[in-house]
Formats: structure tokens, C-alpha cells, sequence
């Protein structure tokens, strides 16, 4: 088994000399199955967790056991909590094993998904597994930043006056948004936001977050572009980019279908020009009627953000305004009466989606939408701060993440679980079937 991993104030890395990897699903304190351990992927960051306590398992005494100092050199030091941030297509099984410092302040954590990570072997472990292999997403193909600029000088010189433009190259460049990256780069999945308010308060929302909680990832587009500036982006993307997809609904806005006649109208006059790639958007389901007319306009793909099929789950992370989860579930529904290729993106957190009960209500969904896709992302937020909104209750049996994903491949074969907006061969080609 991997050894715990610690850091000091500064940030610096440390194996523990006996102390080995515990995880976390919720509170419950879980040993990793070494099975279920794989190398830190590439891309893959590491975080320290201030306001935490490391805790570790003592095989000696066959307990889990919390690490406030740590010696080093003949120094004692205080420590924290390492984490991993998965690459792309990884999903998270464990969080890391912590206690909160008692009587110390808790600062709410940045919105990064926090994986359980040890070190063995002259190499970092991760209670992880990979859901997507779709090497267009590998970190690999993002990391050139002086092409990447080059690109959006050329795109700035081309279209000055496109505020959508500026919006992608801010994205690019200073986010690093990889969607935003592929606009630039002419190829794969290119981001159309377009809506400065949204109708939920997710509880992780990476655009605008209150300013007594964590700092927001990226700033929400202040601006509604207009149909020119959509097609404009979205168009020649679609006619030269390989596998191109052009999404509605990114990180850095709220939610589009509050602008649903701008994404009605600009899907109609793109479809006017050329048939070639995926129209897709990504959404919180909240306006059925608002979604079919952006079905109708000549949507290809749609996918629904989930983070349980339990609607007093549901309710306690989005904070719904003016809208209910049965709603949601109509937009889905609405989605497969008319045939779009449908998804949801399901938020995993270890400790909520592996409860028994949150299991049997995922099943029973996938069984009466007839869905095409589930996206399995790792939700990006405080582990305790959502625990808490979520609320304590006996969890009774937990089913592991692992096996769930391994339930749905062999309960439902023609699902396909992932983690990334399919591309028009395999949206096509489900609709020739359908």
C-alpha cells in the first residue's frame, strides 16, 4: 500500500515513514483496495489542504490514525493534507482521509476535485480510475501556450470587433480553458457561451461564487452575444475542424437556456450553411419548453448536469430559482422524443453518489429516459462544505464507485458512460439506430 503524503506550510512533500493511504467516501474513513490504485495520470496536479489534518493507516496498531506534526531532519513540522486533481477522463473513487484542526478556522477549499493520493515506488498512486480514454483531451496537446497565443493574435487581427472572440481568448490564455484552446486551434470541441445570468445557485458554481465562500475558478461572461458573434465563431469551426463540436453552456457563464431564442436562432442560421459537426449544449435542464425550442432549431446533442436523481439532493446543491426537478427531467425526456443524442453530466462525490439509495435511483432513471450517455465527472468542490449543504444521514451500505461504473456497463450494455461531448460519429450513428 502507498505511504500517507503530507506537507509542510510551504507546500513542500512528504511520504510518511510508516502511515499509509487512507480515503474518505463522505466521513467513513476507507483502506483503498490496491486493485483499485492507479498511477498519477499525466496533467494531474497536486494540492495541499489547509485547516486539515492528514490521517493516515497504522498497520502496526490496525487503526486510522491522524498526523498533526511530522519530523523531519530532527524538525517537527505541522502538516496538511495532500491531494491529487485528476487529468481529463480520470474519475475519483476516494477523497483524501482529513480531520478538520480542532479549534482552528476552516477555510473553505478552491473549487478542484480532491483525490485521495499516496506514494510508492518513486511514484505518486490515486484512488482513481479512467472512465474516457478520448485522447483528444490528453494534457499533452494543450500545453503549447506561445502556439496557442499565436493563434489568438491571428483570430484578434481576423475579427476585432467579435466580443465572443475576446471572451474564447481570455479563456484560453489566461484560464487555460482547453475548449476555448480548440476554437484557436481550428480542431475537436470549441465553447459558445453566451449567458451572463443563470436561474440556479449551484452550490460549486465555477463563475460566481458569494465572497464569504471559495474564490469562483473563472469570471462569468458579462454579455450576450449576439447571433452575428455565435455564427461567427461557430460556423467555420464546424465546416474545417476534425471531430468539431460547438457547445452551448461552459464554466465561465450561467445558464443558456435563459437565452434560448439567441441559441434558437443562431443553430438555424449555422444549419443554413453546413451540416458537418455536432451542435451540442450543455445545460441545468430547467426550462423544458425553452429546450425544445432549441431541440427543434437543430440541436444535435444535449446534456443535462446532474448531481443526484434524488430531488432533495438535487435541490440542496443547485439552489433552484423558479424551477423544479421535475422540470429537468421533462427537458430529458422532451430530448428523447425528439431523438437528440442525450446525456447527463453526473456530478460523483464519493460519500453521496455511492450510496445505496442514490445507486437504485441512478438505475431506475437510466431504465425510463432511455439515455445515451452518462458522463461521470468528478465534482469540483470543498469536500466538508459540500458534505455539509448535503446533510448527514445513516448511510447504511455504501456501494463502491468502481463497482457502479462496473453495474452500469454489465446492467445497461448500450449505455456509454465517459466523460467527454460525443463527436458526430458516434451522435450519427446512435440516430441511424434510434
Amino acid at each position: 500500500m502507498p505511504a500517507l503524503l503530507v506537507a509542510d506550510e510551504s507546500g513542500r512533500i512528504y511520504d510518511h515513514p510508516y502511515l499509509k493511504l487512507a480515503g474518505q467516501s463522505g466521513h467513513h474513513l476507507v483502506r483503498p483496495d490496491h486493485k483499485q490504485l492507479i498511477p498519477l495520470p499525466f496533467g494531474s496536479q497536486l494540492f495541499m489542504m489547509p485547516g486539515r489534518i492528514p490521517v493516515g493507516w497504522d498497520s502496526r496498531a490496525r487503526r486510522f490514525t491522524p498526523c498533526e506534526q511530522f519530523s523531519f531532519n530532527g524538525k517537527k513540522k505541522q502538516c496538511f493534507p495532500v491531494a491529487a486533481f485528476l487529468a481529463p477522463g480520470f474519475l475519483r473513487t476516494l477523497l483524501p482521509a482529513t480531520q478538520v484542526t480542532p479549534g482552528a478556522s476552516r477555510p473553505n477549499l478552491p473549487l478542484w476535485a480532491y483525490t485521495a493520493v499516496g506514494w510508492k515506488d518513486g511514484r505518486f498512486w490515486v484512488s482513481a480510475l479512467q472512465i474516457d480514454p478520448n485522447p483528444h483531451w490528453h494534457p499533452k496537446y494543450f500545453q503549447d501556450d506561445q502556439m496557442t497565443a499565436k493563434a489568438v493574435r491571428s483570430f484578434l487581427q481576423e475579427k476585432p470587433k467579435n466580443r465572443l472572440v475576446r471572451q474564447l481568448s481570455r479563456c484560453a490564455l489566461e484560464y487555460h480553458c482547453f475548449a476555448a484552446k480548440n476554437f484557436f486551434l481550428q480542431r475537436w470541441e470549441c465553447p459558445l457561451p453566451t449567458s451572463p445570468v443563470c436561474n440556479a445557485r449551484c452550490l460549486g458554481c465555477l463563475s460566481l461564487q458569494p465572497g464569504e465562500c471559495c474564490p469562483s475558478s473563472q469570471e462569468r461572461i458579462c454579455f450576450v452575444p449576439k447571433v452575428d458573434e455565435l455564427v461567427e465563431v461557430a460556423l467555420p469551426h464546424l465546416i474545417k475542424a476534425d471531430d468539431a463540436i460547438v457547445s452551448f453552456g461552459q464554466g465561465c457563464e450561467g445558464e443558456p437556456l435563459l437565452q434560448a431564442d439567441t441559441l434558437a436562432r443562431t443553430i438555424h442560421q449555422v444549419r443554413k450553411k453546413t451540416s458537418r459537426g455536432i451542435i451540442n449544449l450543455n445545460t441545468n435542464g430547467s426550462l423544458p419548453d425553452k429546450a425544445e425550442e432549441v431541440y427543434r432549431a437543430g440541436l444535435d446533442s444535449v446534456r443535462v448536469s446532474l448531481n443526484s436523481l434524488i430531488p432533495d439532493s438535487y435541490c440542496r446543491y443547485y439552489s433552484p430559482h423558479g424551477y423544479s426537478f421535475e422540470q429537468v427531467l421533462e427537458t430529458i425526456h422532451k430530448a428523447r422524443e425528439l431523438n437528440l443524442y442525450t446525456s447527463i453530466n453526473l456530478l460523483v462525490f464519493p460519500g453521496i453518489t455511492d450510496r445505496r439509495k442514490e445507486c437504485e435511483m441512478l438505475y431506475q432513471f437510466i431504465e425510463q429516459s432511455g439515455i445515451n450517455l452518462i458522463q461521470m465527472r468528478n465534482l469540483n468542490i470543498d469536500p466538508d462544505l459540500y458534505l455539509e449543504r448535503m446533510g448527514e444521514e445513516d448511510r447504511g451500505e455504501f456501494v463502491p464507485i468502481w463497482e457502479i461504473v462496473d453495474t452500469l456497463r454489465r446492467r445497461f450494455p448500450q449505455l456509454r458512460l465517459g466523460y467527454f461531448n460525443q463527436p458526430e460519429t458516434v451522435v450519427r450513428k446512435v440516430a441511424c439506430r434510434q
